[in-house]
C-alpha cells in the first residue's frame, strides 16, 4: 500500500493528464458515437437500398475486425489519403494522435450504437406507429414524439454497457502514442522500475470512472421509469 501511494504522489501530474486524455477521448467517442450511431440506425431501416446496403456493409465490417486494426488503419491511412492532421503539441499532447485516436473510436462506436439504436426502435409495437399515422401525424414526428422517447427508456441498460466499453476501449489507442492512462501507466513503469503499482493505481482510475458513469446511467433509468409511472 505504501508503494502504491508513494508512486501516486510522485506521479499524480503524469497520471492526471492522462484521466484527462481518457475522458476526453471518451466523451468524445461517446456523443459522436450516439450521433451517427443513431443516423446509421436510421439508414439500415430507411427504404432507399443503397443507403440501406451501406449501413448493413458498414456494420458488418467495423464489428468483425479489431479495434486496433480501425486505430492503425486511421493513424497511417488518413495521411495515405492526402488527409493531414495539423502535428499541434498542447500540454505536451499531440493533438493530432488524438484526433486520429478519436476518429477511430467513434467509426467503432457508431456500429454498435447503431445496433442498439435500431434494436430499440423496432422493439415498439408497430401499431403505435399505425394508429399515429391514422390520426395525420407524418413519419418524422411519429418517429421523434412517440417512438424515440420509448425506445430511449429500452436501449439505456445497453447504452451504458457500451458507453463503459467505449471508456475502457480507449486504452488501445495507447500504441499511436497517445497519453492516456494506459500510455502513462507504461511511461511510469519505465521510469520507477515498478511494474505493477503503476497498473494497480490505472486499474483503480478506471474503476472509478466506469463506477461513476454506471451511477449516472442507473439514476436515468431509474428517472425514466418514474415518468412512465
Amino acid at each position: 500500500m505504501s508503494s502504491l501511494i508513494q508512486v501516486l504522489a510522485k506521479y499524480r501530474s503524469l497520471l492526471l493528464n492522462g484521466t484527462e486524455i481518457t475522458l476526453i477521448i471518451s466523451v468524445i467517442t461517446i456523443v459522436f458515437g450516439m450521433i451517427f450511431g443513431s443516423l446509421m440506425a436510421l439508414m439500415k431501416m430507411c427504404r432507399i437500398p443503397p443507403l440501406r446496403w451501406f449501413a448493413d456493409v458498414y456494420v458488418a465490417f467495423i464489428r468483425g475486425t479489431p479495434v486496433l486494426v480501425q486505430i492503425f488503419l486511421i493513424f497511417y491511412g488518413l495521411p495515405i489519403m492526402g488527409i493531414h492532421i495539423p502535428a499541434i503539441v498542447v500540454g505536451g499532447n499531440d493533438i493530432s494522435r488524438i484526433v486520429s485516436g478519436s476518429i477511430a473510436l467513434v467509426i467503432n462506436s457508431t456500429a454498435y450504437i447503431c445496433e442498439i439504436v435500431r434494436a430499440g426502435i423496432q422493439s415498439i409495437d408497430r401499431g403505435q406507429r399505425e394508429a399515429a399515422q391514422a390520426l395525420g401525424m407524418s413519419d418524422t414526428r411519429v418517429l421523434w414524439a412517440i417512438i424515440l422517447p420509448q425506445a430511449m427508456r429500452n436501449i439505456i441498460p445497453a447504452l451504458g454497457n457500451e458507453f463503459i466499453t467505449v471508456i475502457k476501449t480507449s486504452s488501445q489507442v495507447s500504441v499511436i502514442g497517445i497519453a492516456e492512462l494506459m500510455y502513462t501507466a507504461n511511461t511510469i513503469r519505465g521510469i520507477s522500475f515498478k511494474p505493477i503499482e503503476p497498473l494497480v493505481i490505472v486499474a483503480l482510475i478506471y474503476f472509478l470512472i466506469t463506477f461513476v458513469v454506471s451511477l449516472i446511467l442507473s439514476a436515468v433509468e431509474r428517472r425514466m421509469r418514474r415518468s412512465v409511472r
